[in-house]
């Protein structure tokens, strides 16, 4: 299977797996410390955050003190822990004297590792994906200095002030020092107005940031405006196509399309787009000799040639991880990553350049990042990135979250009151209204994109 149907069942797993492991996180800590369980449920059985509408689950099985099922809500999942005031709502409980078992009798430490034991599951999960990817596959890059002919752009990366065939050596002059870093570099730059520097037809030059332009890059969540430049050089030609119609050969280099010249691959490509339908004089060079061939490509169809393979043309770096340094490299990039993410938070919010409106994405936004064809190692470094995402946001001080129920434990923990449970109760209902208002915005933003593209 590919394509949109790749992406939602990848998706899909990606998410329960994460969501089942993030509530196995505070089942652990409170069977761990003797508190009763009494429901593990992956999606909810309830209509988030309103636990009186339409109660029912897909699945559900009694063992024990807990009753494990499958929600039909598929937008998060719970544990109902005894004695504590969470998305169930459970009053009646709460009415009742407090017993050994339940969590609000349990001691503040003891109720703080409850709350972050998700938390703690999803760093986890995070560092042993990345430790299997690192262990398994090992690490492939370019490196910035390896890219032999330069950058080539799109629109996007053209409006930046960026050409084809540039060679980028540092931004806000901090060298750059794997390819695929460039981005990354490039929004969080001095006020993401900073500066590129290059070498352009031989000669170093400065250029600035374009004010407006990480804007973009976030709105359309791209980061391949910028990809390594490669030559148009013919590896095959596929049968009964336009390309073998009108007589290209292997080993063909597509030089000027319309009497344009042309050096790479994506200003072919662009050409190609610009002329559908229009017949194109096409000039190759074919054993050291220029010559000019005639071809009507159908809109939205191919020329019919596959290109010489990247690796012919650019030496990548790769390293290959024992155990141990597998365990390193996971840890380390973990923590990496989790501050990229903080970083690219903060921007979010607390940036004049972009727009949360055009930049916050719902589901749709996470199915966007998976490919359309399914890769185990992209799936597995996706989903510890996304167990990064679920750590974080969990953490955030909002009440119904893990990290609002932890506020509330340190100021216990410091001052030696605790919250009441009234308050408590309030702040909940309140922190569940926020969190479904969040996840409606955010949703509905998606689908507005959809529409208006």
């Amino acid at each position: 299977m590919s394509g949109t149907g790749a992406k939602v069942l990848q998706l899909f797993a990606s998410l329960s797996l994460l969501i089942a492991l993030h509530e196995a996180g505070h089942f652990f800590f409170a069977r761990l410390f003797n508190t009763r369980v009494e429901k593990f449920y992956l999606f909810f059985d309830f209509l988030f955050p309103f636990s009186g509408l339409l109660n029912f689950a897909i699945f559900k099985k009694k063992k024990g003190d807990t009753e494990y099922g499958i929600g039909w809500f598929p937008l998060g999942g719970y544990v109902k822990i005894a004695g504590m005031v969470d998305e169930s709502m459970d009053k009646e409980q709460m009415a009742k004297p407090p017993q050994p078992w339940e969590y609000r009798s349990k001691k503040p430490w003891q109720r703080l590792f409850i709350m972050l034991g998700g938390i703690i599951v999803n760093v986890l999960v995070a560092i042993i994906l990345y430790i299997v990817v690192f262990g398994v596959y090992g690490e492939e890059y370019l490196l910035n200095s390896k890219a032999t002919y330069g950058i080539a752009v799109d629109s996007l990366g053209r409006s930046t002030g960026l050409r084809d065939g540039d060679f980028i050596k540092s931004v806000d002059g901090a060298p750059v020092d794997r390819f695929d870093r460039i981005p990354m570099a490039m929004i969080f730059s001095k006020d993401q107005r900073g500066t590129i520097e290059l070498v352009r037809d031989g000669k170093d030059t400065t250029i600035n940031i374009v004010p407006g332009t990480v804007n973009k890059m976030v709105k359309m969540q791209k980061g391949g405006f910028i990809m390594p430049a490669l030559p148009a050089v013919i590896d095959s030609v596929f049968p009964n196509s336009t390309a073998s119609a009108a007589n290209f050969k292997a080993g063909d280099s597509i030089i000027a399309i319309n009497g344009v010249p042309v050096r790479f691959r994506n200003e072919v490509d662009e050409q190609k787009t610009a002329n559908y339908g229009k017949p194109m004089t096409i000039t190759i060079m074919r054993d050291n000799a220029p010559q000019t061939l005639t071809v009507t490509i159908p809109k939205d169809s191919l020329l019919g040639v596959k290109y010489k393979p990247a690796e012919k043309y650019l030496s990548l770096d790769k390293m290959k991880y024992g155990l141990v340094g597998a365990i390193g490299k996971g840890f380390t990039f973990t923590f990496q990553q989790f501050g990229n993410y903080i970083s690219q938070f903060k921007l979010m919010f607390g940036s004049k350049e972009v727009k949360a409106s055009e930049s916050v994405g719902g589901i749709i936004s996470f199915g966007k990042i998976f490919p359309s064809e399914f890769d185990m190692r992209q799936f597995l470094m996706l989903t510890a990135f996304i167990s990064i995402i679920l750590a974080f946001m969990n953490l955030l001080p909002i009440p119904g979250l893990d990290g609002g129920y932890v506020i509330f434990l340190l100021f216990e923990m410091i001052t030696g009151k605790a919250v009441s449970e009234k308050v408590m109760e309030r702040a909940t209902t309140v922190g569940l209204v926020l969190l479904l208002t969040l996840m409606v915005y955010a949703n509905g933003l998606d689908i507005f994109r959809l529409f208006k593209h």
